[in-house]
């Protein structure tokens, strides 16, 4: 049987707990990632994400093992919570020990922490 069909579950966090880290850790305790493209960004953004938009990935996938530690806990956001899965199970693949889906992504952001947060 071929190894594609164990995929490995992905840690979750949702926004809620998202918004309570971000109110009570220091930003440089948290590696916070935003895998939507530029044009996603430009509309609806969280502060202190870096850009590692997945379309791009030949572009930053070896540079990305260089910038960040694999050992810190790093939280992946998207649009609903898809993208930012692929990017995790990817880091988990990579060496990536404290990986977390942030489910249902910027939207559930807007619609449960944050209001001001555009919803697109």
């Amino acid at each position: 049987m071929s190894a594609q069909f164990f995929v490995q579950p992905i840690p979750e966090i949702n926004v809620k707990e998202l918004d309570e880290l971000l109110q009570t850790l220091p930003q440089t305790q948290l590696q916070l990632i935003d895998v939507r493209e530029p044009e996603e960004i430009e509309m609806a953004k969280l502060e202190g994400f870096m850009n590692y938009p997945l379309s791009k990935y030949s572009q930053w996938s070896e540079q990305i093992l260089v910038e960040l530690d694999a050992t810190q806990e790093t939280l992946v956001l998207c649009h609903h919570g898809v993208r930012s899965a692929q990017m995790c199970q990817w880091l988990i693949r990579q060496g990536f020990t404290q990986v977390k889906n942030i489910t249902g992504g910027i939207d559930a952001y807007s619609i449960y922490v944050n209001s001001q947060v555009p919803r697109y």
